[in-house]
């Protein structure tokens, strides 16, 4: 039997063993493993004989066998023709996740458990294998050793293990049984108010769909994945916007847009609470690649239009853009970008008023470290509200709060906590900073070497570091509700679904946990077991 099956039987197991009267429901609860829940979840490789390419990160569970696609227009036009494939790169970027909804998995040669590929993966319940760093790349082609793969070749993908396999190996489907929604009742009752699970949610679909997974709302979406696809345009019209007057109109456009997609995701979150991040990563990540617009001067196939664009991703290039002009000091160098996010947010909210939902708004400030600069960005949300109620005539409640992803933010969160509605806990990038490790680079050169030598306990991008990072989770959320007692406290970064971290984050007095919509059911029996273990 595989592990895939084994989880399904263990869930009908103990529900059964209540019924019968044998246990009672607590003991049920505790009874089932979360790795259980996320078996019966996903598809699963069948035990055989198959070969072994390669072994990566498994990063998104689940198993994928398809052709391989080196790019995002490669899976568009396989998948018109009806094929299975996967995407297989080096890394993956905002702009390939048109390719990435489409492809039955991803592969890559770069990346971690915290990377682009595994969160988007994640969210979507894409298997991927991240990190596959014994990759090495064609043109239109990947080589594992001595052995070459092109677009005509077929591979398996095992996103729980990190292996690679050659052809198409035998995946068994889905197996959720009828008794793990009642099993997660019994969780959900043993939570009570005490610990909320809330998704990272980007769309009305991502929502819709969380909420089946019984999530309690969104606490993270993230605004920029709204930009890309077709609207990509308009977020560069904007960056090349020549004066004021562009910009506006530039603005305006992307208003609109982001005004359709937060009424979708209000009314599928209709009556729970909804916390958007404004724009967080650096303006460069929505222009073409500096190296590849070198390439095309360099023999003379630049057009006037990608001129103009190697201009500006040439102007807005950094050294080290994740610790640069992004987040809140983007806002506060273009104050124009966060005003119309907020607009549009505040329209939709009115929108949905207008046909009796019953929207509930948090906006959310990214990568503050000071409480001056949380305090001038709230007061343009204060000042959009007013104007917004001021033409609709109605009243909005929305809360205004901030991410702490930050070792300044959390050691300053007593300062911080007197402009700020909520914290929520942004540990992928706050690890990343507290370590000095890059997410994006360490996963198998560093983490891998020190975890054989004992130098590390486990992955920190897996499960939160107590010792460190969990320290200054605690701290900061001891320290800002001694400022501001009715803070609430959640974390919104991928630990958010991991069971050991969210037996942490339960004993240090977290409201909620938020996490990709697949995981949202592994999150309910989770912190049902980590507040049944406090209680015992």
């Amino acid at each position: 039997m595989s592990s895939h099956s084994f989880g399904a039987a263990a869930i009908v197991e103990a529900v059964n063993a209540v019924r019968s009267g044998t246990i009672d429901r607590a003991a049920a609860v505790t009874r089932v493993r979360p790795a259980d829940v996320e078996a019966a979840l996903h598809r699963a490789v069948q035990a055989g004989g198959a070969t072994v390419l390669t072994v990566g990160i498994g990063a998104s569970p689940g198993a994928a066998v398809g052709k391989l696609c080196f790019s995002s227009d490669e899976v568009l036009d396989a998948t018109d023709r009806g094929e299975q494939v996967v995407l297989v790169c080096e890394e993956t970027t905002p702009a390939d996740e048109i390719g990435m909804r489409l492809a039955e998995g991803v592969l890559t040669a770069k990346g971690g458990l915290s990377s682009h590929a595994a969160v988007v993966a994640r969210g979507w319940g894409i298997p991927a294998v991240c990190g596959a760093d014994a990759l090495r790349f064609g043109d239109r082609s990947v080589s594992v050793g001595d052995r070459t793969l092109g677009p005509d070749d077929v591979i398996t993908i095992d996103g729980s293990s990190g292996e690679v396999l050659l052809g198409s190996v035998d995946v068994s489907e889905e197996d959720v049984p009828p008794e793990l929604e009642v099993l997660l009742a019994w969780a959900d009752e043993i939570r009570g108010d005490r610990v909320g699970v809330r998704a990272n949610a980007d769309t009305g679909e991502d929502a819709t769909r969380a909420r089946t997974f019984g999530c309690e709302g969104i606490g993270l979406c993230r605004t920029e994945h709204m930009f890309l696809g077709d609207r990509l345009p308009l977020v560069q019209h904007m960056i090349l916007a020549e004066g004021p007057d562009e910009e506006a109109a530039a603005l305006d456009a992307l208003h609109a847009a982001q005004l359709e997609d937060f009424v979708s995701i209000l009314e599928a979150m209709d009556g729970l609470p909804v916390t958007v991040r404004l724009l967080d990563p650096p303006l460069h990540e929505f222009l073409p690649d500096v190296e590849h617009l070198v390439a095309a001067e360099a023999t003379g196939s630049l057009s006037d239009g990608d001129r103009t664009l190697f201009d500006a991703a040439r102007r807005w290039a950094e050294q080290n853009p994740m610790l640069g002009t992004r987040g809140v000091r983007l806002g506060i160098l273009k104050d124009g970008l966060y005003r119309m996010q907020v607009r549009a947010l505040l329209d939709a909210a009115i929108e949905r008023l207008a046909v009796g939902g019953r929207p509930q708004v948090e906006i959310m400030i990214p990568l503050v470290v000071t409480g001056t600069e949380l305090a001038l960005v709230r007061g343009w949300v204060l000042d959009e509200i007013h104007q917004a109620e001021t033409r609709s005539g109605r009243s909005l409640d929305v809360a205004v709060g901030t991410m702490i992803e930050t070792p300044r933010a959390a050691l300053c969160a007593a300062d911080i906590a007197l402009t700020a509605d909520f914290f929520s806990f942004g540990t992928n990038d706050l690890t990343q900073m507290v370590f000095g490790f890059s997410r994006d680079d360490v996963a198998t050169r560093v983490i891998g070497p020190y975890l054989e030598l004992g130098l590390l306990e486990r992955d920190p991008f897996e499960s939160i570091d107590v010792a460190g990072v969990g320290q200054l989770v605690a701290s900061a959320t001891d320290n800002g509700r001694a400022a501001s007692p009715e803070l609430k406290v959640g974390v919104c970064g991928e630990h958010g679904g991991d069971p050991a971290s969210i037996a942490f984050f339960v004993d240090a007095g977290l409201d909620y946990v938020s996490c990709s919509p697949f995981r949202v059911p592994v999150a309910r029996l989770a912190a049902a077991q980590a507040l049944l273990d406090s209680a015992g």
